[in-house]
């Protein structure tokens, strides 16, 4: 009995010890897994925490700048979405939606009052500018001092210049060109988007073709290639030119740009490819400091009138090619009476043709009567001015050059001269439409796209 006891102890000893052991490896493989599941878990939070300071502090700045400038790239998560778990991706996927949503329209309330602003602005100089060319055509008129007159001229071709820029960033924020003119003939057309630059003397036409813009279309087209070839010439050495060749194409015209200045990188062709594609609207934020508003303002306006300008093709100078291609609905016949293509002289050479016009510095030479169109009206006629030479468009001398002082003094001389003639005019018998004189000189032409004269203000 004793052994029986004590055999059925020892095996209850034996069952307890088992049963304790299981108990402890099973206590130990839990408190392993709860360890690795507590480890999991914080490594989970830290790789969240690193997430979430990544995504403040690099995903979410990046999309903000991406809004502003589409070659910033947005960063992607830290760490892989799918071990941070689903509702942890959900979110990040949400909250980047809603800032993205929230700073594009922010930037765009932002753009639209800044573009307001700048509309306005940009009228009040336009109309300011008005008001100062017409002021300088009555003084121009009024004195006939060949030193008065030399620097009414370069006022008046500076505030041309000024014109151009108030109207080109007025069209940028929305505006429409403002000036609405005839249909003008090509010539005319790079005529005055020539004299609305600094460097006009560096321009050179070659091949002219026998075609107009229609009236809708010119401002417009004079606007752009003003544009154009003030980028050319600002962009290229001051001893080089810029050439101009229009070209006919079997559905339109191509007017081509070549500059020897310094060429555009790819990463600059890309960003003129998306200006120049014109989208209706214009973010004036992503034009750069200063503000680069050329391709913007020339793809606004090709999108809107229906023609194509591009900068894709590398000039034979070494510079850039812009083309400006106008298609046959934009082309008509070179309206009765325009006469044939004029050089592209641009307006501050006026005083030039005017000179050229005398034999004296004080009166003028007998001359024929003008022709008359169907209307009554005096025709203008058109002076072919020799081509400047490389040397003049850089600023060296040229024997065919004239002086300033020489070029004002026969403006001068041109204005007594009509004067005179109004003067001897017999009393109450005089046609208004003819000429003051019988030896009086046409209008200087002055170089407008249409070439009717002077711009009115609106």
């Amino acid at each position: 009995m004793e052994h029986f006891l004590l055999a059925l102890a020892i095996a209850c000893s034996i069952a307890g010890l088992a049963a304790v052991a299981y108990l402890l490896v099973r206590q130990r493989r839990l408190t392993a897994h709860l360890r690795r599941r507590n480890a999991a878990l914080a490594d989970g939070l830290r790789r969240r925490d690193e997430e979430l300071r990544h995504l403040a502090t690099e995903r979410l700045p990046a999309l903000l700048q991406s809004l502003h400038n589409p070659a910033v790239t947005v960063p992607g998560p830290l760490h892989d979405p799918h071990s941070l778990g689903p509702a942890y991706e959900r979110g990040s996927a949400e909250l980047m939606e809603l800032f993205a949503g929230s700073a594009e329209g922010v930037r765009a309330r932002a753009d639209k009052a800044a573009k307001l602003t700048l509309r306005s602005t940009m009228r009040g100089v336009q109309s300011l500018a008005n008001e100062q060319q017409l002021a300088i055509s009555t003084m121009q008129e009024r004195h006939d001092d060949p030193d008065v007159l030399e620097d009414l001229l370069r006022l008046d071709h500076m505030n041309a210049q000024l014109g151009r820029r108030a109207q080109a960033t007025a069209v940028l924020c929305g505006s429409w060109p403002g000036q609405q003119r005839s249909a003008s003939s090509l010539s005319d057309v790079v005529r005055g988007a020539t004299s609305r630059i600094r460097d006009y003397l560096r321009v050179r036409v070659h091949a002219p073709v026998n075609a107009a813009v229609v009236s809708r279309a010119v401002e417009p087209v004079v606007l752009v290639l003003a544009e154009l070839l003030d980028n050319a010439a600002r962009h290229s050495r001051p001893d080089t030119t810029v050439e101009v060749n229009v070209q006919n194409t079997h559905n339109g015209v191509a007017i081509v740009i070549d500059d020897a200045g310094v060429a555009m990188d790819a990463e600059e062709l890309e960003r003129a490819g998306r200006l120049l594609a014109g989208s209706g609207t214009a973010d004036i934020n992503r034009l750069g400091d200063p503000p680069q508003i050329g391709f913007a303002v020339a793809g606004l306006l090709a999108d809107r009138y229906g023609f194509t300008v591009s900068v894709d093709t590398r000039s034979p100078y070494g510079g850039v090619r812009a083309v400006v291609f106008l298609p046959s609905a934009l082309i008509t016949a070179v309206p009765a009476g325009d006469g044939a293509p004029r050089a592209a002289e641009p307006r501050p050479k006026a005083a030039a043709a005017a000179r050229a016009a005398f034999s004296g510095p004080e009166a003028p030479a007998p001359r024929p009567a003008p022709a008359r169109t169907p209307g009554g009206l005096p025709k203008r006629r058109r002076t072919a001015l020799p081509a400047t030479s490389p040397s003049a468009a850089s600023g060296g001398a040229d024997d065919r050059a004239r002086p300033a002082r020489e070029t004002a003094a026969g403006l001068g001389a041109w204005q007594r001269g009509t004067r005179s003639g109004r003067a001897a005019s017999p009393p109450g018998g005089a046609d208004p439409a003819a000429p003051a004189a019988a030896g009086a000189p046409p209008a200087p032409p002055h170089a407008r796209p249409d070439g009717h004269g002077e711009d009115q203000p609106r």
